[in-house]
């Protein structure tokens, strides 16, 4: 679940609402959807039933005009047989004749089934079923494809016809929606209307019991086909769930979306100290999005003016770590002047040797304070390769007349390291070589620095000076042994000494 959690959050805003828009107006889409095939099927059952009812009434068209050719056929022929019993097909025929829609083609028998007589070329029927007075009879009669019904009357029988074309023109004129249409007995059946296709599509098939229950009728009827605007309701409200997630959509992203993407490109593609911020023009219609783009501009003005006063306060520190950094030199040069005067003045060797000792530390301070001066701009530290060659030059010009020209040699590396760890090197490389001068044996002193690793390097201070010809320490070689060994503590490294030669680890900057 976490893991569906993450996988959503990390998808676009538009395709996360498209998505919930969607969900939560499913429901009332499939809802609607349901009601309108609720509503479609009920006025389906309407057109059954409106079908059903015009088949009954086909039927019972056919069944009236049956009864109503039997009965006016057995009344007449009731009238007379009871005044010309030898021959009373006239006075049927015209008493039939003064009935309207009643057919005139009938036969008579008598009791015994023989033939009386006929009226309008009524072929004798074959069927011998006897009638009694009062009921009626009938069949389906396939030669002359008509119905023929045979009614008792006294002294007789009377068999009438109804033929194919009289029954469908009496259904016709009903005016109902009849497809087609067939009247059968136990064993026989004949069309009365036809189907003008033989697809049963669109159609409701009912039966309907006639003349009493002797024959049925068979009627198939049209069935009213529902318009396309209500085939269409059906899937209007899925129609509509689609449209209304789609234009949700469409109008967060156009309204929403869009214009906070161009103002994310545009504070992103903002560089500071360029000048004001550029908001593009298009940002849509919505206030919260021109309010967020103006708190936007805004915002960047305040840091602009922020980072110009930081600028200034920064510029106007740098001039007075300078100008600190300018009377500190000035001061020590000055010392270092003092130095030297008090040391020419000294009547006693052993002063002019100490004011020399301590004016060579001085002007290792001021060389490795002038570098650090050099080097505060760029902020990399002081380069010991220049800061090397500077006290090798003055360490020279100061040494006393016993090591005069001794020859200085360096080696180095550019490599940068901080003020403390430079302050700690100059006073290393000056106690090394002003011990060595201080031997009197005018032998080359070697400086080599050379880096180590990315943030190490070995200096390294060789001569023969350096190498004690006595066996037991003087106090002068322990004074210098204690302080370089202090020096190589404030490096953080150990000493190696090896024979005329020291060497210690010091840290720099990477390259």
């Amino acid at each position: 679940m976490a893991r569906r959690s993450s996988m959503f959050d990390h998808w676009p805003t538009g395709t996360k609402l498209l998505v919930l828009l969607t969900l939560a107006l499913f429901p009332l889409g499939l809802a609607l959807a349901w009601t309108a095939r609720a509503s479609l099927q009920d006025v389906r059952a309407a057109l059954i039933d409106s079908a059903q009812e015009e088949g009954q009434v086909a039927a019972q068209v056919a069944d009236s005009l049956i009864n109503r050719n039997a009965i006016a056929l057995r009344v007449a022929a009731n009238a007379a047989m009871r005044t010309d019993r030898a021959s009373p097909c006239e006075a049927i025929a015209h008493a039939l004749a003064l009935t309207p829609s009643v057919g005139t083609r009938f036969a008579v028998r008598d009791t015994m089934t023989e033939p009386i007589c006929t009226h309008g070329d009524f072929g004798i029927s074959t069927n011998e079923v006897l009638v009694a007075p009062g009921a009626i009879r009938a069949w389906v009669f396939p030669a002359g494809r008509s119905i023929l019904f045979r009614v008792g009357v006294n002294g007789g029988m009377a068999t009438g016809e109804l033929t194919q074309a009289e029954l469908a023109r009496a259904i016709r004129d009903s005016g109902k929606n009849v497809h087609s249409m067939a009247i059968r007995d136990d064993q026989l059946s004949i069309p009365i209307i036809a189907a003008a296709d033989d697809s049963a599509e669109s159609t409701r098939l009912t039966q309907y019991p006639i003349a009493g229950g002797q024959l049925t009728a068979v009627v198939r009827t049209r069935l009213g086909e529902s318009g396309l605007f209500d085939r269409l309701l059906v899937f209007l409200p899925l129609l509509m769930w689609v449209v209304a997630a789609l234009l949700s959509w469409f109008l967060v992203r156009r309204l929403l979306l869009l214009p906070l993407g161009r103002l994310e490109r545009a504070v992103a593609d903002y560089q500071p100290g360029t000048g004001a911020l550029v908001l593009p023009e298009r940002l849509g219609g919505a206030d919260e999005i021109r309010s967020l783009g103006g708190a936007f501009e805004r915002a960047v003005d305040r840091l602009e003016s922020s980072e110009q006063q930081m600028a200034e306060a920064l510029h106007g520190q740098r001039r007075l770590v300078r100008e600190v950094h300018h009377r500190v030199k000035n001061n020590l040069q000055v010392i270092a002047s003092l130095l030297n005067i008090h040391g020419r003045s000294a009547t006693v060797p052993e002063s002019r040797a100490a004011y020399a000792a301590i004016g060579r530390r001085v002007d290792a301070l001021s060389v490795v304070h002038r570098n650090h001066f050099a080097e505060v701009e760029e902020s990399r530290g002081i380069a010991l390769r220049p800061l090397l060659t500077e006290l090798g030059q003055i360490l020279r010009a100061s040494a006393p007349e016993s090591a005069a020209g001794t020859a200085i040699h360096l080696e180095a590396d550019a490599v940068h390291t901080t003020q403390d760890a430079a302050v700690a090197v100059a006073f290393f490389v000056t106690e090394l070589i002003e011990f060595a001068m201080l031997q009197g044996t005018a032998q080359p002193i070697e400086i080599e620095l050379r880096r180590v690793s990315e943030l190490a390097a070995s200096l390294t201070v060789s001569s023969d000076a350096l190498v004690s010809e006595s066996n037991e320490p003087s106090i002068e070689r322990s004074q210098f042994e204690r302080v370089v060994g202090g020096l190589a503590r404030q490096l953080r490294s150990p000493l190696e000494q090896k024979l005329g030669r020291l060497s210690v680890n010091l840290p720099i900057f990477p390259d």
